[in-house]
């Protein structure tokens, strides 16, 4: 479909599902040469990195542990700088290397606070490896270890993300069409 509706907002095709799996594909490359022998924990972040969470340990294609975790800091399409811990990692992080899935960094507020987090609890090292990634919105001093894609400041849906809950559905990435 080239363009979506979702409640009151229109949105058009930005990014399709063929090129947001060959970002994938490399992202997971990337990260096997820098774990070989380490042992890691992929952290999900839900609800929007579910998608992209699948589509790259499949990619990965070993026996590495996953586990979810949920933070909100969003409200509709607006930060609200407010972290909310939903659902909190129960794994043990001491002593290992953790690997946070996000499904977009946009002002990095939630990531950095995570990141923060688990150090404090011991991990050997934290990294943090996003979909998608809007630099010009970094709002904190946040660097992502590996990025799919990189995309300018606009609200999207699609392939994981949402608007209030729909679009996550949808295999192609939409842009809000304004």
């Amino acid at each position: 479909m080239d363009k979506i509706q979702l409640k009151d907002k229109a949105f058009k095709r930005f990014i399709p599902e063929e090129e947001i799996k060959s970002a994938i594909a490399r992202v997971a490359n990337e990260i096997k040469r820098d774990i070989e022998g380490k042992d890691v924990l992929f952290v999900c972040i839900l609800n929007g990195a579910f998608m992209f969470a699948s589509e790259l340990m499949a990619e990965m294609d070993e026996a590495y542990e996953v586990t979810f975790a949920r933070y909100s800091s969003y409200a509709g399409t607006n930060s609200t700088n407010i972290l909310r811990e939903i659902m909190p990692i129960k794994e043990e992080v001491a002593g290992r290397t953790v690997i946070l899935l996000e499904d977009i960094i946009d002002t990095g507020f939630t990531m950095y606070h995570v990141q923060e987090k688990l150090r404090a609890a011991g991990a050997a090292e934290v990294k943090l490896a996003t979909m998608l990634f809007k630099p010009e919105s970094l709002r904190c001093e946040l660097k992502p270890d590996y990025v799919g894609i990189q995309i300018p400041p606009a609200f999207i849906v699609g392939h994981g993300l949402d608007y209030d809950g729909l679009g996550r559905a949808y295999r192609d990435i939409y842009v809000i069409d304004e």
